[in-house]
């Protein structure tokens, strides 16, 4: 195994997109108060919204991760903290008017038993007609296969060692989606340590959540839509408001 932390691996292949930033400051701005960024990372998008302005708390179930993004707030005198919690359990004092899952966040809670208890943990900490975004993509709704190209490796250098990831396959197993990403970590000394690591990701298309949704009590708005990039396919972001 590559002995890199987490926060490396989270950098070197989510730290690049920025095509979803626009919509959740549009978001932010709209609904004012602290954002809730559920499966926040190492801060890709609650740094990028404190520094525009808005106080964001994250929430993380991997400690490593949620210990990097304080730092880097503190490092930058920004309005965004963190926190270890699971999406399907939390618990906090606090409520919001807005809350958000980025990226496929949602798509990694074990299926629908996972999305139905996370609908209810963040339908808690919502305040009346607060609004829940949560981003959804589907692997294979890529460029036709006559216009596709090899994928290029994300890549990050840090302290002398080079990272790179590169999506080598993505296959179907069951109700879900499977990556191989070849990861690779070459030393400052020229060693290079790689593994293919795994990614699964729920096959949740938009109107089964928004079913969900509406199951757990909230109310269905228009989706919002993320455009395709060179590098990562679009999303659709399923906006879920809560009772008034």
């Amino acid at each position: 195994m590559i002995g890199a932390p987490a926060a490396v691996w989270h950098d070197v292949e989510c730290a690049s997109y920025e095509a979803d930033l626009t919509i959740w400051r549009e978001l932010a701005g709209e609904r004012g108060g602290t954002v809730l960024d559920v499966g926040c990372g190492a801060g890709r998008v609650a740094l990028d919204l404190a520094a525009h302005g808005h106080e964001v708390l994250g929430l993380d179930a991997d400690p490593e991760l949620v210990h990097v993004l304080c730092e880097r707030a503190r490092e930058r005198s920004l309005p965004a903290r963190a926190l270890t919690a699971d999406a399907r359990s939390f618990q906090l004092d606090t409520r919001h008017g807005l809350a958000i899952l980025p990226m496929q966040v949602v798509q990694l809670l074990g299926g629908a038993s996972g999305r139905a208890a996370m609908l209810d943990s963040i339908g808690g900490h919502l305040e009346p007609r607060g609004l829940l975004a949560i981003a959804l993509s589907d692997p294979f709704d890529a460029v036709p296969a006559d216009q596709a190209r090899p994928p290029l490796p994300d890549l990050l250098e840090a302290d002398g060692w080079v990272f790179s990831s590169t999506p080598v396959a993505v296959r179907v197993e069951g109700e879900a989606v499977a990556i191989d990403r070849h990861r690779q970590a070459v030393s400052p000394a020229g060693d290079l340590i790689e593994e293919v690591a795994t990614i699964v990701l729920d096959s949740v298309p938009p109107d089964r959540l928004e079913a969900e949704g509406l199951a757990g009590g909230f109310g269905v708005l228009p989706v919002l839509s993320v455009p395709a990039t060179r590098d990562y396919v679009g999303s659709t972001i399923v906006c879920l408001q809560a009772p008034g």
